[in-house]
């Protein structure tokens, strides 16, 4: 298997499992209600979403390659699930031999060294897939929200219900409803690490539900114990016929869980082995599918907590599989008077969230070719499928590499260090400095950077970022910068807005300041810190340290 990535070495001690228990128990409380949630919106029940929280959160973690990811069931994975069990299986056994297969296809996709090509996916056809997902959600879960069964048919189906369901609203249900997504929506992002927002909703909800507003409908019966094995023996003509839905669904799972391992490289300054995280994630799948869990990816949200909460290693991921088993055992008859209008709160707040709100902002200043790309992939998400969106989107991903990087290369990524005394040498108070100190690091691109390099941004300065009290941009070796690598630019600034680091940008001219001012990025940088020459940087910085 080609190795994508390595981690770096971990002492494990006390200090390292105090962090992975606390980062697994807190990821598993905001996993609770999401995966809840996602259980009912699939159609296959709640206790399906706890089962792939457990199967391919444990497997995945044990087996995969990003050290802090967290896996279970997602918004995309959900969604498909749903289409795949309305439109391409007659029973429950030939949906989870779906998930199996997807799973199997996700290894051999590892084995193959098929990973290090998924981060190639433009950045415009991930928005427009995510953001259909996101109206797609909000589209099904209008219908619960209002105190109306879910229709058959996806969003359309969906669509097509919701005036005889505004007619027919049950004044509970929507009250119910629309008092967990204010929770979930007012609740203080400050508070979230104590207490995460989706389990307050949930709390704020139920209780309303029980105590009070007892008419509406509940989830009802959920298994206790330990699954069983749910596939059947397959014809052979199903498997054939399953074939395309589960290579959609593990090249979805697989795009969804690498994103989210970028995601934890910048966050954590470490590199991911993407060909080991297809062969975890595949693992699970496998695993969820056989005892008829849902399918699942890398979840961004809990990846982020579990690292917010001192997650280190796979074990906060293990952890975090176990603790929702023990609910699963424990407690899993006190869930049941949980009302369906709660679970439509909490995942409108979801898909709310996952429509890329940074990028539709921007859609005036994006360039022709590739606000088209966006909206077609958006388009069939919501009113074709899934399926035909997926395969689509993937189709003009590789054209759009293939037009992107014929004739660009990238030369190299620099990103270093500076000792205040070499690189403030000749300025007032230089001879004075520490000689060990370096509180300012230069980041250099050179040559041409686009979507098929901008992941190595991430992994090379995502930690150093935060490991300086000043970053210097350096663009003026930069000859190339296409919006994908634009917008990582702008996430590179935000992580340094939010980490108190002072960004001073230089040498930017010509194409690359079409880009980042087409984008808006320049003017996120504070007036007076966007800079022609490397000597005004100088200066700029030294202002900066002194005050």
């Amino acid at each position: 298997m080609c190795d994508g990535g390595k981690e770096g070495p971990l002492k494990y001690d006390l200090r390292t499992l105090r962090g992975d228990i606390f980062g697994g128990l807190t990821s598993a409380v905001v996993a609770l209600p999401v995966s809840l949630a996602f259980g009912v919106a699939s159609g296959l029940g709640a206790a399906a979403g706890l089962y792939g929280v457990i199967a391919v959160g444990f497997f995945a973690s044990v087996f995969g390659g990003t050290r802090f990811q967290i896996s279970g069931p997602t918004a995309p994975m959900t969604v498909a699930m749903a289409v795949i069990v309305t439109t391409h299986a007659s029973t429950l056994g030939e949906a989870f031999t779906v998930v199996v297969l997807a799973g199997l296809m996700q290894v051999v996709l590892g084995f193959l060294g098929a990973g290090r090509f998924v981060v190639y996916t433009p950045y415009v056809v991930i928005s427009g897939f995510m953001t259909g997902i996101g109206i797609i959600i909000m589209l099904m879960q209008a219908l619960p929200f209002l105190g109306a069964p879910t229709a058959t048919g996806g969003a359309m189906g969906a669509l097509r219900a919701l005036p005889d369901a505004i007619g027919t609203m049950h004044v509970s249900a929507v009250a119910v409803a629309a008092a967990t997504l204010v929770a979930g929506v007012v609740w203080p992002r400050r508070l979230s690490r104590l207490l995460p927002g989706p389990l307050v909703a949930l709390v704020v909800g139920t209780l309303l539900g029980v105590l009070w507003l007892t008419d509406v409908p509940i989830i009802g019966e959920i298994p206790s114990g330990l699954p069983g094995i749910q596939l059947g023996l397959p014809s052979v003509g199903f498997l054939a016929s399953a074939l395309q839905p589960a290579l959609i669904l593990a090249l979805l799972g697989s795009v969804d869980s690498l994103l989210t391992s970028l995601v934890a490289d910048s966050l954590t300054g470490t590199r991911h082995n993407s060909n080991r995280e297809l062969v975890g994630q595949g693992i699970g799948n496998m695993v969820s599918g056989m005892f008829g869990g849902l399918p699942g990816a890398g979840a961004t949200m809990g990846t982020v907590v579990n690292i917010r909460a001192g997650g280190l290693t796979r074990a906060s991921g293990a952890l975090r599989a176990v603790f929702v088993l023990a609910v699963l055992l424990g407690l899993g008859r006190h869930l049941e008077p949980i009302p369906h209008a709660v679970l439509a709160g909490i995942l409108i707040k979801v898909g709310w969230d996952i429509i890329d709100w940074p990028l539709l902002l921007r859609i005036h200043r994006i360039r022709r070719d590739h606000l088209f790309v966006m909206v077609m992939t958006l388009g069939l998400t919501v009113f074709v499928d899934l399926v035909t969106a997926v395969a689509i989107g993937l189709i003009i991903a590789g054209m759009a590499h293939a037009r992107q990087l014929e004739g660009l290369e990238l030369d190299n990524v620099l990103s270093v260090p500076l000792l205040d005394r070499t690189f403030f040498a000749g300025l007032e108070g230089a001879s004075t400095m520490d000689e060990y100190s370096a509180r300012v690091g230069l980041v250099q691109l050179r040559g041409a950077f686009t979507v098929a390099s901008s992941h190595k941004l991430v992994g090379v300065i995502g930690k150093d970022i935060s490991e300086h009290e000043i970053v210097l941009f350096d663009f003026s070796k930069a000859t190339y910068l296409d919006d994908s690598a634009g917008m990582l630019i702008g996430q590179l600034l935000d992580v340094a807005a939010k980490g108190d680091t002072e960004v001073i940008v230089t040498g930017v001219s010509g194409a690359i300041a079409k880009t980042l001012e087409t984008l808006d990025f320049l003017s996120a940088v504070p007036e007076g810190q966007v800079v022609d020459t490397l000597d005004e940087a100088r200066e700029v910085a030294l202002g900066l340290l002194r005050a």
